[in-house]
């Protein structure tokens, strides 16, 4: 079952900043909502106190996390050891999406290394801590980050990169707003 926390420890926060990949995941009210489970990479995740944590999202093809906290506020974050001591942590809480351009974006983002396709930043408050074994996750080894979102964004342009969050990351999967999506009236 692992072991509850009410809050991250320095031990935990060293856990997260060693480790590449992090996963969130997400879901709506609905029943028939779809669940989201995301991975993440680069240097995108902080832990800002015992119980506030952030990362920066990059544009991508969807935007089911901003929908889904936006409607219930609730996330999970998961992090497991794909090196070393196996160990996986959970973190759950409430979560927001702050974006570009708003007084809270100039608390969040000195945080983080910003990119022209920084869509947003999530900010939860977590609430629940998680460890447990991970004797069954599988040992990797790390040999770097892609570069293909920098690539595809590059050649995109700004004016491009607009389009697309236009036409990609204004409702969710099941019709669900999104926090850009309310900015843009949809």
């Amino acid at each position: 079952m692992g072991k509850f926390l009410e809050s991250i420890s320095q031990s935990h926060r060293e856990f997260i900043e060693k480790q590449h990949v992090f996963f969130v995941a997400t879901a709506p009210l609905s029943a028939e909502g779809r669940v989201n489970l995301s991975p993440k990479g680069l240097d995108s995740f902080k832990v800002l106190s015992e119980n506030e944590v952030a990362y920066m999202d990059l544009i991508s093809s969807g935007n089911e996390t901003s929908a889904h906290t936006l409607e219930n506020g609730r996330i999970t974050f998961m992090f497991c050891s794909f090196e070393g001591k196996p160990n996986i942590l959970r973190l759950y809480g409430k979560a927001k999406t702050i974006l570009p351009g708003t007084e809270a974006w100039e608390v969040y983002a000195p945080h983080f290394k910003i990119y022209p396709s920084t869509r947003q930043i999530i900010v939860a408050n977590i609430d629940l801590v998680q460890t447990s074994c991970g004797f069954g996750v599988p040992l990797f080894e790390y040999s770097g980050e892609r570069d293909i979102h920098f690539e595809w964004a590059e050649k995109k342009g700004p004016d491009g990169l607009k389009k697309y969050v236009e036409e990609k990351n204004l409702i969710s999967l099941d019709g669900l707003p999104t926090v850009l999506g309310l900015k843009a009236g949809q």
